[in-house]
């Protein structure tokens, strides 16, 4: 995703606006779409600033977001659950299908984790 524009463009781009010229004129001057400069001066007779909006989707929202406790309690119960069997499960409670991907993200932003566990035999010695 891209960065938002700096503060220090909307800040020049309010100067040459206030100044006199045109929205189209600013953002040709500074290389922006003129619907940008068009945009910030909205911002700015609204509010007094072009603020910078936070970006992308906000947190809690989602498929998934009103199943958190669901997988919590599945993988509370069972560490070693697969994705597979999370989708499986979630399908089979709720009728929902989704992806295992979007499990893994929902899992990764709960803060679980996972770990290779190898088996050894008793006497090996592991690798280095």
């Amino acid at each position: 995703m891209p960065a938002p524009l700096p503060m220090e463009l909307r800040d020049r781009s309010a100067r040459l606006i206030a100044e006199g010229l045109s929205g189209s004129e600013a953002a040709r001057g500074l290389q922006v779409s003129a619907a940008t400069c068009a945009r910030w001066r909205r911002q700015i007779h609204a509010s007094g600033a072009a603020q910078i909006a936070p970006m992308g989707r906000p947190p809690g929202s989602g498929k998934l977001a009103s199943h958190v406790g669901f997988f919590r309690e599945l993988v509370g119960q069972d560490p070693d659950i697969t994705l597979f069997e999370l989708r499986d499960a979630l399908a089979d409670a709720e009728g929902i299908t989704v992806h295992h991907s979007a499990i893994a993200g929902l899992l990764k932003r709960l803060g679980f984790t996972h770990k290779k566990s190898r088996w050894w035999p008793p006497n090996a010695v592991a690798p280095r």
